[in-house]
């Protein structure tokens, strides 16, 4: 499950998401570790990190949270006790992500008199997502609101520097 959507169901699904998450991770961290030594900004950086952070977090969800922790069920509201005496709900790999957000700002119905959508139930932000996906989604944001004032700021940079090109190639300064 990915900000309440679900791949499947069953093993093989979760298994994808895990593959899929450890792949993500293991391309993050060589990825990080070009963007410092090429000196990237520390905006990039701090954005990459927090994509990496949320992968990370998401891994750790599945891969330990069904071994640490007994099977809560929301219809009870009973919260989970770790480790459980019995053991876990599930063994390595097969966890459940268990600190979910749900923000239903509006929560009601439509208007009878409203076409085609009358009488329904209307929620208001109906995502359900975790606190990794928090940082995902973060990070993504940041990363392309950040991106378009660099690009603008490259292209500022870059008309300063051709003014002041002498005919050999020098700049003369770089800081007007």
């Amino acid at each position: 499950m990915a900000w309440g959507l679900k791949f499947g169901e069953g093993y093989l699904a979760k298994v994808v998401l895990i593959l899929f998450r450890l792949a993500a991770i293991v391309w993050g961290t060589f990825y990080i570790k070009k963007m410092i030594s090429k000196g990237y900004a520390k905006i990039f950086i701090i954005c990459a990190a927090f994509i990496y952070a949320g992968a990370l977090g998401n891994l750790i969800d599945g891969a330990f949270y069904g071994i640490i922790f007994e099977k809560s069920d929301p219809a009870l509201q009973n919260i989970a006790k770790i480790f459980p005496s019995g053991g876990g709900y599930s063994g390595f790999l097969n966890g459940n992500v268990v600190d979910m957000w749900f923000f239903p700002i509006i929560d009601t119905r439509l208007p009878d008199w409203l076409p085609q959508w009358g009488g329904n139930k209307f929620t208001f932000f109906d995502p359900v997502f975790n606190t990794a996906d928090v940082w995902i989604s973060t990070g993504v944001i940041s990363l392309l609101i950040f991106q378009n004032k660099r690009r603008k700021d490259l292209k500022i940079s870059n008309k300063k520097k051709s003014k002041y090109i002498e005919g050999n190639g020098t700049v003369l300064n770089n800081d007007q």
